[in-house]
């Protein structure tokens, strides 16, 4: 190769980022951050060495296997990767990188905010006060439920699980039990209480918190029956991703106080929300704010340019998962 590599960015990132890409790259960088389109995707697999998406582009094996596919590596931004066929990837010998690690503090500090929201009815709250209809205080006013003390189940014991857990037992005194089946057997010593299954955290727990990746196998794990074994009184917290809560089961777990309330940040069809939980009342809905602050999304665009500066420069990239 004669230059400098061609890398076409998806969307934009923080201007640190984008700046460091300039300086290493012939970097295409998206000004408009309109999202691209497929024929605009299939165009950067042609004309680019490297493509950086976000967790919003679907980059399929038709995409991987575009004619004249010049792009050898994918750095997503992002620690998800269920938006590539890695397996395509790897059939079509194109690297795929991630962006772990670097997320994990302030998408557990997120899934306690969301917590902490539904069970104390600080987003009703504020729309009451934002809308003019608070009258003054009362004692019986927008009773919430109690955190402290109180069982936190966690499915998927990794990072951001660990990270929750330790929040919730050191900060609010809460009992934190979990499931996670790829946890080693070192994982019982990192807190917590560890569940064969995921019936058994549901069961036990006042709050539960998903933690888990978005594979085929964990799609809907959040289905009607599982909904329906956890305790009338509690609530789920969804900062992975939507695709693992049935929606539609969740809606009608919430209408019929199945379950107490929910605080999600990902849906299960997004950026569509469904009509039914905007009107409700027990439902915190989050703009998948997880890692957004500006240190985190700087942190993690270096991390993409890292791994795109060690393959371009001969070397191992640090987060290759495929």
């Amino acid at each position: 190769m004669t230059g400098r590599p061609t890398v076409v960015v998806t969307r934009r990132l923080p201007s640190p980022v984008e700046d460091r890409l300039r300086t290493l790259f012939d970097a295409r960088l998206n000004t408009t951050d309109a999202p691209l389109d497929e024929a605009a995707l299939a165009g950067a697999m042609r004309d680019a060495d490297a493509l950086v998406p976000t967790v919003t582009d679907r980059i399929t094996a038709t995409l991987l296997g575009t004619p004249g596919r010049r792009v050898r590596i994918v750095s997503t931004f992002g620690v998800g990767f269920n938006n590539i066929d890695v397996a395509a990837a790897r059939e079509h010998g194109v690297v795929v990188t991630n962006t772990p690690d670097v997320l994990t503090d302030d998408t557990a500090d997120l899934a306690i905010t969301l917590l902490l929201m539904v069970a104390r009815r600080t987003g009703e709250g504020e729309r009451l006060v934002r809308a003019g209809d608070w009258t003054g205080w009362r004692p019986t006013q927008m009773l919430g439920t109690r955190v402290t003390g109180k069982t936190l189940g966690l499915i998927g014991f990794g990072r951001i699980g660990r990270a929750v857990a330790a929040r919730a037992s050191g900060g609010f005194r809460m009992r934190v039990v979990w499931h996670d089946p790829f946890a080693g057997d070192d994982a019982a010593s990192l807190g917590g209480e560890r569940r064969i299954s995921i019936e058994a955290v549901l069961q036990e727990s006042d709050f539960v918190s998903l933690h888990c990746p978005a594979t085929p196998e964990t799609r809907h794990l959040m289905n009607a029956d599982r909904l329906a074994a956890m305790r009338p009184g509690a609530f789920l917290i969804n900062t992975a991703r939507g695709d693992v809560v049935d929606e539609t089961a969740l809606v009608r777990a919430l209408r019929e106080g199945t379950i107490a309330g929910a605080g999600l940040d990902v849906f299960e069809r997004e950026p569509a929300v469904s009509r039914e939980l905007l009107a409700m009342d027990n439902v915190v809905l989050l703009p998948h704010l997880g890692s957004a602050t500006e240190e985190t999304r700087v942190a993690m665009g270096n991390r993409a340019v890292d791994n795109l500066a060690a393959f371009f420069g001969g070397s191992a990239p640090r987060d290759r998962v495929a």
